[in-house]
């Protein structure tokens, strides 16, 4: 409940952006600049958590930045779970050279490193949302291609399955009916694990200035802003850095509590 409650509340700020945020987020006045938190001034208005370099409201980019990382994670974990369940079911249940060859694939994708992978994507494509999704999205499928393998492997042999096959259904149907029901349960816990994982890699994407380019407010590019000011302004990476640990936090903390309810294993 605490994970939901967390989740819900961060996804409640980014959506409510526009109502909540007390001030715009790319509005800057260098008269106002670095301030502490609990800041008033006169014709100005409060700044709660204090401002940055450039004089903007940080909690107000705040908000908007839980737009861009929950859109973001969301985005990467659809796509990638997508691709990878497809993967690992035509895989695990059609065998054979296929397989091999899926596999293998998989295997060079774990052997390269994520930041040499961002690094060869960026250099082609430009830093922008879209490439910071496809770039989340092509490191994230592995994950679920080999668990999904792996379980349809077992699934492939259950005798509900081979009841159906004798009986002249076709492999999609068999697919459709049998193993993609099975191992949904699996994939939503992949899922939220790895959502928790794609906000990490998004704000580090961002902080080596692959990822979301400024202006956008993101969480990575505040502390990318913040760690020349880190002595002097502690707010400034303080609060980007508490909403991840937060929010990721929660999304774990949920992720955890789906596992338990979605494995029966665990109740015998």
């Amino acid at each position: 409940m605490v994970g939901l409650a967390v989740v819900s509340a961060v996804g409640l700020f980014g959506l409510l952006a526009p109502l909540l945020a007390p001030h715009d987020p790319l509005r800057q006045s260098l008269a106002f600049q670095l301030r502490p938190p609990l800041t008033y001034e006169p014709g100005h208005g409060g700044h709660l958590l204090g401002t940055d370099h450039l004089g903007r409201d940080i909690l107000s980019r705040l908000m908007y930045g839980a737009r861009i990382s929950l859109a973001i994670s969301l985005s990467a974990v659809l796509l990638s779970g997508i691709f990878g369940t497809f993967v690992g079911v035509v895989g695990g249940f059609g065998g054979g050279r296929l397989d091999d060859v899926l596999m293998r694939v998989a295997d060079v994708q774990l052997a390269c490193p994520f930041i040499l992978l961002a690094l060869a994507v960026a250099a082609i494509l430009r830093p922008t949302v879209q490439n910071t999704i496809i770039v989340l999205a092509v490191t994230g499928w592995v994950v679920y291609a080999r668990v999904v393998r792996a379980r349809t492997l077992l699934l492939r042999e259950a005798e509900f399955v081979q009841a159906g096959r004798a009986l002249g259904a076709s492999n999609a149907r068999l697919v459709a009916r049998h193993v993609l029901p099975n191992v949904a349960a699996t994939c939503i816990v992949i899922a939220s694990t790895e959502a928790a994982r794609m906000i990490i890699l998004e704000s580090a994407l961002t902080f080596l200035a692959l990822g979301i380019q400024p202006p956008t407010p993101s969480w990575g590019g505040m502390l990318t802003d913040g760690k020349l000011y880190f002595s002097s302004a502690w707010w400034f990476t303080t609060f980007p850095g508490l909403a991840i640990l937060v929010t990721v936090l929660g999304i774990n903390l949920l992720g955890d509590s789906l596992r338990d309810l979605l494995d029966p294993k665990l109740e015998l």
